[in-house]
């Protein structure tokens, strides 16, 4: 599979493409600090910060509690199964979301007859 197929893929599943530019270079590099993300991936510390939030939140990416502003990345296997899992369960949501909603248009739509 190739790093330009794993992008798309991650972004299909949910993250931005910073999130999954970022995902890819922990990924690959190992641990590494917010200083050196931001000088090689080229993006405002703003956004480094607001990217490992949300990859924090998916718990696909975790910081170092002993070296400050240091984090790393799940290994690729475990991070695509908890994006793949937290995609089935909101598609199941919104399944059922939508069968309740067609259900409730179909009784209004048969009382009116």
């Amino acid at each position: 599979m190739s790093l330009e197929r794993i992008f798309k893929t991650l972004v299909i599943l949910g993250l931005s493409q910073t999130d999954a530019r970022m995902y890819i270079f922990l990924a690959l590099k190992g641990p590494d600090r917010v200083a050196s993300i931001v000088k090689n991936l080229r993006i405002s510390e703003q956004q480094i910060y607001r990217s490992l939030k949300h990859l924090q939140d998916r718990g696909i990416i975790v910081s170092d509690p002993e070296i400050m502003n240091r984090f790393s990345a799940l290994p690729f296997e475990e991070a695509l199964k908890l994006l793949i899992r937290k995609e089935k369960e909101q598609t199941e949501v919104m399944r059922k979301t939508l069968f309740s909603t067609w259900k409730s248009m179909m009784k209004k739509k048969s009382k009116t007859k």
